[in-house]
């Protein structure tokens, strides 16, 4: 059999516009925050020093969320090249001393009571996923207009 009609490139997807992108963002930060999260627990029960722990977790849930973000949030991800991947790396290095600075300060004046490395964590965690969203969307993975 002999194929009489050229074979279909398939389209590349959509934007999924600002609502999708922040739901999708949020659902895959989510569970960047479990790799984040589960990692910084695992290293702090086998007595890892609680900054290293926290630069070590950061790095490998940040890891997770720049192939996930780039694959199903930012469709305009994929056409960036090293320019993107730079700008990227710039962002997260930036975000990296305000997450791990946050945890540490947070730690440094919050109370001793027992959610308290937990709650460090979560502001910690809430900064850089601000800060990741806005530079994300708006300047390394922006859409050509």
């Amino acid at each position: 059999m002999v194929a009489t009609e050229p074979e279909a490139v398939p389209a590349r997807s959509a934007s999924p516009g600002l609502l999708g992108q922040l739901v999708r963002f949020v659902l895959i930060g989510g569970f960047c925050a479990l790799v984040d999260s589960g990692l910084y627990w695992l290293l702090l029960q086998a007595g890892t020093w609680v900054h290293l722990a926290k630069a070590v977790s950061f790095i490998a849930g940040t890891t997770t969320a720049y192939f996930l973000n780039r694959r199903f949030t930012f469709t305009a991800a994929t056409t960036g090249g090293a320019g993107q991947l730079g700008g990227f790396v710039l962002l997260y290095t930036v975000t990296f001393f305000v997450n791990v600075g946050a945890n540490a300060l947070a730690l440094s004046l919050l109370p001793d009571f027992r959610w308290r490395v937990a709650l460090a964590w979560v502001i910690a965690q809430g900064m850089a996923t601000t800060i990741n969203f806005v530079m994300l969307k708006w300047v390394v993975f922006r859409e050509k207009s």
